[in-house]
């Protein structure tokens, strides 16, 4: 019987536990900060919750645009107000409950759990305190943490990394939020929604530079017809406490005050002191740990997956990874892991989701291919939500018509990708996805709308 042995229980180590002792190996799973890993504990799971409650809260306020009286504040506005001290405690037990259900499951496939830190001796060695573990194959999946700034280290009270928010008992009046990336855009828009006056810090000339030019675009819209302050190319030189509250210096001399800084401002892969470089483990200059697209270290039998290899660093590409490297180690056929096909979702309100291939990727010359961007307020269940804001955009390849990716941004985006998602993995084409019965009314008509559009689009 195979040995295999997996560093770290995040998505990328339980889910290849899964896949391994389903192919009869004989599995153990080393974890130092609770099954889940901070995926589960301290990540997704908590801020996708948090998210949940403010977009409830968002709904609630709108609601007199719909007809329906809540208890109208001045101007017929809904009031509401967030109990923070409540929320945090259902965010935490629905993360302690996530991580225990996992637990479970792990167990009842045979799989050992092992509490504590590992540190591999040598490739087919694994030290947990003072026991010795061995191992035919061994998978690191030891996950990442909040990059820290040596001018604004977090205090856990007035200066927080989403690590630290859920530990707060009120509402933040006045949160700034360094960084706009994903995670910077969700918190800002999040607690926005709950209450807060925001200021979103961002280095660049718009909110999260990685995805979707025009969607970019729309969020930002978004977050600034709600109240949120928006200071572009720009960064935090500096975060101090004030008796008040919080001072952030930024690039350009401006300062700006608040009561709470929430940094997010990258990820520190967990390689360091571990063992990994002496056991013959190549880390690039980041930290990550380098691994081919079938998760292979430069070490013979070690594999990695997840945030440590710093290979777009969601928890779906982790899991994938993780299954990935069981798959091969233990002799399975196993397609490499394709990126191209990956779908990903900004949980902000409106959701923000995209699959395969970019606009940007048509427009630089990159791509051959033909790009329709549908509004979705034309869209009948889009007016009946009262939803003005958002899209359905299709690219297909110019001649064949094959869906080679596209980007919702609307309600359940991350839901309605997966339509999408299946046209980009089994290159569908754009009539395959025309011909296609969608509900009316229903958001997803939108996307074999826009098929219909790039069916009768004629190249240029």
């Amino acid at each position: 019987m195979t040995k295999v042995v997996i560093i770290g229980g995040g998505p990328g180590g339980y889910e290849a536990a899964l896949v391994a002792a389903q192919l009869g190996a004989d599995v153990t799973v080393v974890d130092r900060d609770g099954i889940g890993g901070a995926s589960v504990l301290t990540d997704c799971v908590p801020s996708k919750t948090l998210i949940a409650t403010a977009v409830r809260n968002a709904y609630i306020k709108d609601a007199p645009n719909l007809g329906i009286r809540v208890g109208t504040g001045p101007g017929d506005t809904c009031s509401t107000a967030a109990d923070m001290k409540k929320i945090n405690e259902r965010v935490k037990r629905l993360a302690v409950a996530q991580s225990e259900d996992t637990a479970a499951r792990l167990v009842k496939e045979g799989v050992e759990i092992i509490p504590g830190e590992a540190r591999l001796v040598d490739p087919r060695i694994i030290a947990v305190g003072d026991r010795r573990i061995s191992a035919d194959v061994v998978l690191i999946a030891t996950g990442a943490h909040p990059r820290e700034l040596a001018s604004a280290r977090p205090d856990g009270e007035r200066i927080l990394t989403w690590r630290q928010i859920y530990d707060l008992e009120s509402l933040p009046e006045e949160l700034i939020v360094v960084g706009s990336g994903v995670t910077g855009a969700e918190f800002a828009n999040a607690y926005q929604g709950l209450g807060s006056k925001v200021t979103l810090v961002s280095s660049r000339d718009r909110v999260m530079p990685t995805q979707d030019a025009d969607a970019a675009e729309v969020l930002e819209g978004v977050f600034r017809r709600q109240g949120m302050q928006v200071l572009g190319n720009t960064r935090a030189e500096s975060v101090v406490r004030t008796d008040e509250g919080v001072l952030v210096t930024l690039s350009d001399g401006r300062t700006v005050t608040g009561t709470h800084c929430l940094m997010t401002v990258g990820m520190i892969p967990n390689t360091a002191g571990l063992g990994f470089e002496e056991a013959g483990i190549r880390l690039d200059a980041g930290g990550f740990v380098q691994v081919d697209r079938v998760s292979r270290t430069s070490a013979p039998g070690v594999y990695a997956a997840g945030d440590c290899t710093g290979v777009n660093m969601l928890a779906s590409v982790a899991a994938m990874q993780g299954r990935i490297a069981m798959w091969h180690a233990l002799g399975e056929a196993v397609a490499p892991l394709k990126l191209s096909t990956v779908a990903s979702t900004v949980f902000t309100h409106p959701e923000l989701a995209a699959v395969g291939v970019s606009e940007e990727d048509v427009r630089s010359g990159r791509v051959d291919a033909r790009v329709v961007n549908l509004p979705l307020d034309t869209n009948s269940r889009a007016k009946m939500n009262n939803s003005k804001d958002g899209f359905v955009k299709l690219i297909c390849r110019q001649h064949t018509g094959i869906v080679l990716g596209g980007v919702i941004v609307g309600p359940r985006a991350s839901e309605l990708i997966l339509g999408v998602s299946i046209a980009v993995q089994q290159r569908l084409t754009v009539d395959e996805i025309a011909h296609t019965f969608a509900v009316y009314p229903s958001l997803s008509g939108s996307v074999t709308e826009a098929a219909r559009s790039l069916m009768l689009a004629s190249p240029e």
